[in-house]
This record gives C-alpha cells, structure tokens and sequence, in this order.
C-alpha cells in the first residue's frame, strides 16, 4: 500500500491542496452570485481583487490553522470542525473585501450565508470525497475483518473511530444493552441489541468481538462473556478505564479478554490504615522477589510509599528486570518522593547473608514469598524442596528475630492444607514453625497468608492454556474433574498486605478465595473465546480437542484451605482468621534438628518419615495413579478427596 499512502513528498500534498481550495472557493464565489442572480463580474476588475485577496488571506490563515497538517485519510470530528471554522473565515473576509474596496453588491447577509455553505460543500465535501476514494483503494488492496463492537458508550465511539482510520478491522454493528441506545446509529453504524448477536456474526461473517466497556465491573463483563461463549467469534477487549485514563494505553488497543473476566470476581477496595501499617515510610524486605506474587507485593508496596525496599532473590536476571521496572515505578511518583531501592542477590538459606542485608538496612517488615512452588518438580526434588522452603523460612525467621524486626508475613499455599505432596508439607512444616517460635518470643509478630492459585502467574495453568489453544491443542488438563481456586495477582497482594498488618502473632489467614473452579470449565470458555470451538465426543468436527492426561504425583482433586473449621473475622471482609493447632518449640525442634541432618545426607526416605510425624494429614500416596484415555476418564472417575472447603460462604 505504499503507493497510496506515500506517492508524493508532503510539500507537494500541501501545495495541492492549497492549489484546490483555491479553485473551491473561486467556484463557491462564482456559484453564490449565480444563485442570487448576480453578475460577479460587473465590476470587473475589483472583482478580480476581492477574489485574489479572499484566497491569498485564506490561506494564510488556513496554514496557520493546521488545515494542511490533518491527512485527509484520517479526517474525523476535529477536523470536520476546523473545516467550519476555515470556511467562516473566509467568508467574513468576502463581506470586508467588498466593504474595504466599495463594491455595491446590495444583499451581503445573503451573500455572507450562501457563500459560506458553498464553500463548506466544495472544501469539506471535496475532502470527505477523496476519504472515501483512499479507503476504497486501501480495501480493495487489503480487505479489513468485520468486526462487531460491544458497547456503544463513549469508549466505543472512539475505539470505531480509531479502526475506521486503521487498515486491519471494519465495524460493521454496534451491539450495547441499554434500551435508549438501539436502533441509533453512531459513526455510521447502527446500534443493535444482545439478542441479534448470531445473526449479526452470521450475517457478516464476524469472527471477532471487541468489548469497548472498560468501567464495567468484572461480574458484569462475566456476564456479557457467558453471552458470547456459545458464537464462534474470538473476544477481544478495549484496556480497563484504569489504564486508559492513566496514559499507559489506548483505548483502541484491542488484546485478549483477562483471565480474570471469566471469573467475575471484584475486589474489595483496600483499606488505607491496613495498607500503612507495615510499609509507610519504613524499611521492607521482600525475599523470593522475582517470582509472580514477589514483583506484584513490591509494586504495590512502592505505591504506599515505604522509606527503603529491599528485593532479595536467587534469580539474578529476574531481579535485574524487576529492579529496572520498580526504579521506573519509583521516577513516575515525582522527585519529593523519596524511596531507597536496593537489590539484593543471594539465598534465604543463607543466615549471614540475611543477618547482613537486615542490619545493614535497618529492616522493620520481612514479606517471606521465596520458597519452591512447583509441585511436579518439588516431588522430584525432596532434599533442595524441604532446605529451601523449610530452613529458608526458619532462617530468615530467626534472624528477623535476632534483629527485631517488627513484622514477619509468610506466603503460604491452600497446598499446605492435609497436603498429598511434599511441596505442600513443606509449606505447612514452614506455617509450624512460624506458629511455635513467638511463643518463645515476643520480638517479632509472625503471621502466615494461606491463599490458593493466583492467575496468569509463571507455572499457571492460564498461560499453558493460551499457548496450547494457539498451537491448536490438544489442551491438557489432568481430570474431568479437578477444581482449583484462583485469585489475581493483584488481589492476592493487596490482602497479603492487609492481613499482615492485623497480625497478634502466630496467626493464620486465610484470604476469601470465592468458589473453585472447575480446570476444565476454565479450558473450555478459553477455547470459545478465542475463536475456537472444542473437538470432543459432541461435536467431532471442533477446532480444539480436551486431553485429560491423570493427576501429576502429589495433585488432588480439590484443594482445601482450612485444617479444621475454626475460623474466625477480621477487620476485612475476605480475610479470615484460622484457630489450629500447633506444635511447641521443645516438640518440634527436635524434628528440624533431623531434618537438617536428612538434608546433609540428601536422604529422602528420612525427610518423609519426618514429614509424616509432624504433619497432620499429610498422606503422599493419595493421589499417585497413572495417566489413563479420556474414555476411562469419563467412564471411571478417579477416587480423591470430594470435598470443597466453601469457607466464607458459611460466615
């Protein structure tokens, strides 16, 4: 297309259209007087002047107006309005050159409102003319998809103006549920309702779906998206008011829908007091920094304004990224905002690297996140599983206590609870021994964050989705089954915070994680919404097939986030206080002292038996089986634990 788009320099485009505005407005002039049945020529030579004078005027002050600034292919609404106000212009200097030179021409109102329509027909309709013609060419040249936009609202309007300017989607149908909208039309296109959806996508062949509602709430965009599931179109969506009216995108950037939409879950706003408690202007160490909740806990951090923020990580290049962003974080609060950042590379299993960073910077908050995760992985790697999760939270522990550091919030897991896998043993082995050493001391206030899957983050069934659908399947998920709760990012962070700052000492949160999801109900509506339709035993002709591949060694089918069901409120409405039982210093010092040596001697077999005797329900043979065929799936459910904890819906 660059034939069209650039055939000439931009001084001859300019002088081309400085070139036809003056034969516009010499044809308006000549036409306005034949219309009113005079002779422009009757005073010849004076007439001639009046009209070189009113051109040569007019395009000064169009130039200096910008009239030859705006392209003709993206004309819209500002430049249709400095189109006007040219052509007044014009027309008032018509009347003065006739008063200036004394030309009794009698009938000037008359004059004045004929010419200034004439020459708003010729300029504007000549330009509006040539927008046309370019599009036609670019179409023909590179046909654009039909799209449909949900959401006739102000986002709508400008994101149909940006793609009419573009050269990749064409709106065909606006489609929004307000009853005073219907039937209207807007930029051109008329506004339908949710029920012509099919066949509106029928009718014009519409494989996509753009969402133009970014201040919905999500429980609202949920239910539009349940809507749309069942149509063979691939949603998209305009960014959330949030990051528009913040400048970091536009609103024409379409991108896949949030993960986080399908769930219609909206988060409680965060209490300011929770949220100081533990960060403004004091020093914070986050360990395990790099990782997904790490990055996220300290970008929120940084937006309450600590004096020092401390991020300590083993993954040099993670924490080289996350360094790099949160400094750019830190710019954008202005030069009076006055936040020490500092990087810090090495191990929580290691005491005098802890006992230094925390002296050297004088640490008043620890947030505890770095620990191993990945289930799979942690089965394979029992010793490093239980140094690095177990020691390297009693390490850090003790030396925030040796330092009094007031606060000391662990990151824990609903895998923690009667867990069938050592990651998750490893975590509740952690969770006792926060729970046993403020009896001994009163130093520190230890508390502990139980919280389930946070979505989209590295390691998330969310992303393995998304790549395995684009690569067109199969997309694997381990049974029909399987239930997991999920939380954002986001969320999760902002209640970490909070619950950290109501803690006594030893206590348990448990943040409101709303109801599981079934995996499966997840991967389908991913399927739908990306323009695909599921290859199953119903419909054998689908783009996407579901292959159920077994539970992992250590995975359940459902996930719990209580020991027992004490449970008691807090301050905040999603966070919960657990009352559970816990070891004595005496009695479970001795296990770590085992434990330790276990690890010395990389001896698995000893980790378990110690793992066995300290955890309560803790049971690593459970959920062991061999992958089987989607028919056995289906025909033969796998025996597990049926039970789904629903906490808050009980308080």
């Amino acid at each position: 297309m660059q034939i069209f788009s650039r055939p000439f320099s931009r001084a001859f485009k300019k002088a081309f259209l400085v070139l036809a505005d003056s034969l516009m407005l010499t044809m308006a002039l000549i036409l306005t007087f034949a219309l009113l049945e005079k002779d422009f020529f009757a005073a010849e030579q004076k007439s001639i002047t009046v009209l070189a004078v009113v051109i040569a005027v007019s395009m000064i002050f169009y130039t200096k107006l910008g009239l030859y600034r705006a392209l003709v292919l993206y004309m819209g609404l500002q430049s249709t309005l400095l189109i006007v106000q040219c052509v007044t212009i014009s027309s008032l200097l018509l009347i003065g050159s006739y008063f200036v030179f004394q030309i009794p021409v009698g009938g000037e109102i008359a004059i004045l409102s004929l010419f200034w329509m004439m020459s708003l027909i010729f300029i504007g309709g000549s330009r509006f003319a040539g927008k046309l013609a370019l599009r036609g060419l670019i179409h023909n040249f590179r046909p654009k998809e039909p799209v449909i936009i949900y959401g006739a609202g102000s986002s709508g309007m400008q994101l149909v103006g940006s793609l009419q300017g573009g050269d990749q989607y064409l709106p065909v149908a606006f489609v929004d549920d307000s009853h005073e909208m219907l039937g209207n039309t807007v930029h051109g296109i008329r506004v339908y309702g949710p029920l012509s959806l099919s066949e509106l996508t029928e009718s014009y062949g519409v494989r996509k779906i753009l969402l133009a509602i970014p201040s919905a709430t999500h429980a609202e965009r949920r239910e539009i998206i349940n809507r749309l599931e069942h149509l063979p179109v691939h949603v998209k969506t305009v960014p959330d008011l949030f990051e528009v009216v913040s400048g970091k995108v536009g609103v024409d950037q379409v991108r896949d829908i949030d993960i986080e939409d399908l769930l219609g879950r909206d988060a409680v706003p965060p209490d300011p007091k929770l949220l100081d408690a533990c960060i403004l202007n004091q020093s914070v160490l986050i360990t395990g920094a790099a990782g997904s909740i790490g990055a996220e806990l300290c970008r929120q951090i940084i937006a309450v304004r600590p004096s020092k923020i401390i991020i300590l990580d083993a993954f040099e290049y993670g924490l080289y990224e996350l360094e790099n962003e949160l400094l750019s974080m830190i710019k954008l609060l202005g030069d009076d905002v006055e936040i020490q950042l500092v990087a810090c590379l090495g191990s929580v299993c290691n005491a005098a690297f802890l006992d230094s960073v925390i002296k050297r910077y004088d640490v008043e908050t620890i947030y505890h996140v770095a620990a191993y995760k990945q289930v799979p992985m942690v089965e394979k790697n029992i010793v490093e599983g239980a140094r690095n999760n177990v020691f390297g939270t009693l390490v850090s522990a003790q030396a925030a206590e040796r330092y009094a550091v007031k606060n000391f919030v662990f990151i824990s897991t609903d895998k923690a609870v009667r867990p069938t896998n050592f990651m998750g043993a490893t975590k509740r082995l952690s969770e006792l021994v926060l729970q046993a050493l403020p009896k001994d001391s009163t130093k520190t206030r230890f508390s502990m964050v139980r919280f389930g899957n946070v979505l989209d983050s590295s390691g998330s069934v969310v992303p393995l989705f998304r790549q395995q659908i684009n690569a067109g399947g199969p997309v694997t998920v381990t049974h029909p089954e399987v239930t997991r709760y999920f939380m954002t990012v986001q969320e999760a962070a902002q209640l970490v915070i909070q619950a950290g700052s109501m803690a006594q000492g030893g206590d348990v949160f448990v943040l409101d994680m709303s109801e599981p999801i079934r995996i499966v109900d997840l991967a389908r509506k991913m399927v739908h919404l990306m323009g695909f339709a599921v290859r199953d035993e119903t419909d054998y002709n689908g783009d996407v097939p579901i292959e159920y591949i077994g539970l992992r060694a250590g995975e359940k089918l459902h996930e719990e986030l209580l020991v027992s069901e004490s449970v008691t409120g807090t301050e905040h409405p999603k966070i919960m206080r657990a009352q559970e039982e816990a070891l004595d210093w005496s009695v479970l010092k001795p296990y770590l002292d085992r434990l330790e040596s276990a690890c010395q001697r990389i001896d698995p077999d000893e980790i378990k038996e110690i793992l066995l005797a300290t955890i309560d329900g803790f049971d690593p043979e459970s959920c062991v089986q061999e992958p089987r065929s989607t028919q056995e799936f289906l025909s033969k459910p796998s025996q597990g634990d049926s039970k789904v904890t629903s906490l808050f819906k009980k308080n």
